[in-house]
This record gives structure tokens, sequence and C-alpha cells, in this order.
């Protein structure tokens, strides 16, 4: 098995024309001094470094263009060009039905008589409160760096916690619910798409159940061959992609899992110190199999899985197409419980194996501790959330940049407390990195010397 050294560069769907970049060692956990020391933020909301600034673009309970408040828990958003130069933030909301004073309604407790049912997918019967998780569309001026309108975009699901953004303008959204049945019988853990409109109104929820119904978290679309991959959220969890039928149509196809060739069962999550597989820095061949009963109404898929052959990871999170493969952030794995970044590498070719790299495996002492959302980074290299699954790692989160050569730049860190960082994204053409403190209901536009 060779060693794969090429890191990352920005995909298509996110920047053009930037030149490729290749990393020394994956392996490198030294901090990066590309941004410099962060100055404190005396607002007490974010620390940046010389250069840079912020804006606060939307803020939970806020009232909206259509009249609703903005909901809380921002997680998963991606960047959308809009028209006029405009740009279109669609925003994952990572609610669950007991999240009331954190809705977009008046009255959480009942889906409002104004809209229209049909449009959500569990707007709560029988005396049942609606599901509350769902996303926003945001309108953004990069010139004037204001937020001009903000509105509901998708209602009546639940937890909505990452997803990934399609070529052709439109939003996967994810549901990661803790249970996929509820008492009221409705079905939740699937995903759905949400167009990128500047138009205020809510969108029709259509579960996309060929696509698998469990804890999603976040999916990638290899928009060369239409192939969908997609991260579940569980320490027992597994990497999927979805074949479809017709390129670019999520309506039919086949649900695959990721298999370590030669090694079925194959546990990569490492929290074992004293296993050694797999190796930081070395390809491992793997092949996919298919799954049966995708829509099977007890969450067990990744059990049913995994007895096949499916290998296991550690909270699968952010993941995201790039030009020299796709990343995968599985935010507990390693013996440290600090986190794993892979990349895997589709063959192209049906009857060739693909080939999978842990490429980062933090432990006491790497700067990135627990990395969920990510994305690409103009120039080169990878933005990455912070998000602590354990409070004795850090008193505080950081936005962290993966270099080209392996070292690791601090972009960010919040000022307040240990709150999650989500939802990381640039603009189309670069220069504002929008992203979420979750816990305080903030999204925010960043700007400076990125490149």
């Amino acid at each position: 098995m060779k060693t794969r050294r090429q890191f990352l560069t920005t995909s298509a769907l996110a920047f053009v024309g930037l030149q490729r970049l290749v990393a020394a060692t994956p392996a490198t956990k030294i901090a990066s001094s590309r941004f410099g020391p962060l100055i404190a933020d005396p607002k007490g909301i974010i620390d940046l470094p010389a250069g840079f600034s912020y804006r606060v673009l939307s803020r939970q309970g806020e009232t909206m263009v259509d009249g609703f408040k903005v909901p809380g828990k921002p997680d998963g958003m991606a960047a959308f060009a809009g028209p006029d130069g405009k740009v279109v933030l669609v925003c994952n909301h990572e609610l669950s039905t007991d999240m009331k004073r954190l809705g977009p309604f008046a009255d959480n407790s009942r889906y409002p008589e104004e809209l229209d049912r049909s449009l959500s997918h569990d707007p709560g019967t029988d005396g049942k409160s609606p599901h509350l998780g769902g996303t926003t569309n945001l309108v953004f001026d990069p010139t004037t760096g204001e937020t001009l309108s903000q509105f509901l975009s998708l209602t009546g699901t639940d937890r909505n916690c990452a997803g990934g953004p399609m070529p052709w303008g439109s939003w996967i959204t994810c549901e990661e619910p803790e249970h996929t049945t509820t008492e009221r019988g409705k079905n939740h853990g699937w995903c759905f798409e949400v167009k990128a409109t500047t138009e205020p109104g809510l969108q029709k929820a259509v579960a996309l159940r060929e696509l698998g119904r469990f804890r999603h978290e976040a999916v990638a679309l290899d928009p060369a061959t239409g192939i969908l991959y997609l991260t579940e959220d569980r320490n027992d969890g597994l990497l999927y992609r979805f074949l479809p039928d017709i390129k670019n149509d999520f309506s039919s196809g086949k649900l695959q899992a990721l298999v370590v060739v030669d090694k079925p069962k194959a546990d990569l999550r490492n929290y074992n110190s004293k296993s050694s597989f797999p190796e930081t820095g070395t390809d491992i061949e793997v092949i996919w199999i298919d799954l049966e009963d995708t829509h099977a109404p007890k969450d067990d898929l990744r059990i049913r899985g995994h007895a096949a052959g499916a290998a296991l990871f550690a909270r699968g999170e952010g993941i995201h197409f790039t030009d020299s493969g796709i990343f995968i952030a599985c935010t507990d794995g390693g013996p440290d419980r600090r986190g794993q970044i892979f990349r895997l590498t589709p063959s192209g070719l049906a009857e060739k194996p693909d080939a999978l790299e842990l490429f980062l495996q933090c432990d006491t002492n790497s700067p990135l501790v627990n990395g969920d959302n990510l994305c690409p980074a103009p120039g080169g290299g990878l933005i990455v959330c912070e998000d602590l699954v354990n409070s004795s790692f850090a008193e505080h989160t950081h936005l962290r940049w993966i270099e080209p050569d392996g070292s690791i730049a601090t972009v960010a860190r919040n000022s307040k407390d240990s709150s999650e960082f989500a939802g990381s994204c640039f603009s189309p053409d670069g220069k504002w990195l929008f992203v979420n403190l979750q816990g305080h209901g903030l999204t925010l536009g960043i700007t400076g010397p990125w490149t």
C-alpha cells in the first residue's frame, strides 16, 4: 500500500482556479503561525488575529422578514451565489420538540394556523407539538457586510445537524434524531433538500427516503460521478454512499456501506491505545457492500451493516468533497478521544477499490481537538470547527486551519466558553468565512487576509 502525501485544494463547489498544494506529512501536529496571535475581542464574542474582523449576521430570537423568530442552535450550513452578487446562506437549526423556547413560532407548542400544514414534515397531531427543527435562508450582501433578509425555509424536522451543498443550488439537510420513530408514530431520521432561494416562504418538506433512515450527520457529493457520501453521528457509526439510478436524482438508487478489504468488521476508531490499525498516512483499500431494509423502523441499520462486514467509525460528522479526496471528521476517534480526520479517494471505477487514509489523529499535543464541521479553505487547506466532547480538554472552542503542510493554525477562539463552532463555509469568492456559535444562537461573517 502506498503512502499518500497530497493534501487538498478547494472543490468546484466552492472556489475556482486555486492552485494545487501538497502536504509534507499529514501526521504533523505542530502549530502554524500563519495568522499570528489572537487579539481579545472587546465584545467578548470571538477572538481573531490582527487584520481580521467579524459581523454578527443573525441572532436567535430576532424577528425575520416572514414574521417568525430566528430559531436557536444554528448548526451546519452552506453559502451559495445569489442574484446580483448576493450570497445565500442555508442554515440548519438542531432543534428537538423539547426546545420550545428556541423555536421559530410565537407559540412553539402548536403549529401556526396561518401556515399550510402540508409544508411541514411533522406539524404535530392530536395535541402533540410540532417538530421545531428545520432551516433558515439568510441573504447577505458581501459588499456591505449586511444581512438583507432571513426567513424560515424548512420546518417540521428533528435536530437538523449538518448536511451538504449541491452544485445546482440546494442544500441537503440531515436529521439527527435521538430516536428515528417517535411516540406519535411519525418517522424521522431522513434527509431533505432545500433550495438556496432569496424569496421568502416555506418549502415543502419531502423526505429523501432512499438515502436511508438513520442518525444522519452530513453529506458530500462527488460531482463527477453523482455519488453521495454520508456520515453517521454514532460512536459505532458507518460511512455510507448512495449510488443514484440517475445522476443527481436521489429518488432511487442503492445505499451502501464501506468495508475494508481483507478486514471485515474493521474498527477504525482506534479507541484502544495498543491498536496500530489504521496507521496515519497510509492508504488502505476499501470496497462497498449493499445494505438491505434501509427504511427499517428500528435504529439498527449500522448494526446490521457492521454484522455484514462494514467498518466502524467514531462519530462521523463533517464531510466535504475536494479535488484531492473526500475529507471526513470523526469527532472522538483515537486513543485520547480527541478526534480523527480521514480522507477517502474514490477510484472512479466500480471494479477497483477506493483508498482510505487516516489523515490526522489528534492527541494531547495536537492544537485541534474534536473536529466536527469542516470545509475547504481558499488557497488550499481545511477549516475545522471544534466541538468539545469533554470539558476537561479545553475551556474554549476554536476554528482551526489545517495547513497544506499538515501543521495547524488557529483562526478564531470562542471568547465566551466551550460552545461549539459549527457550519463553517466560505462565500463563493472566498472573502468571507461564515460560521455559527451554536450555544449562543449567533451566525457570524469573518473577513480578512485569508490567502
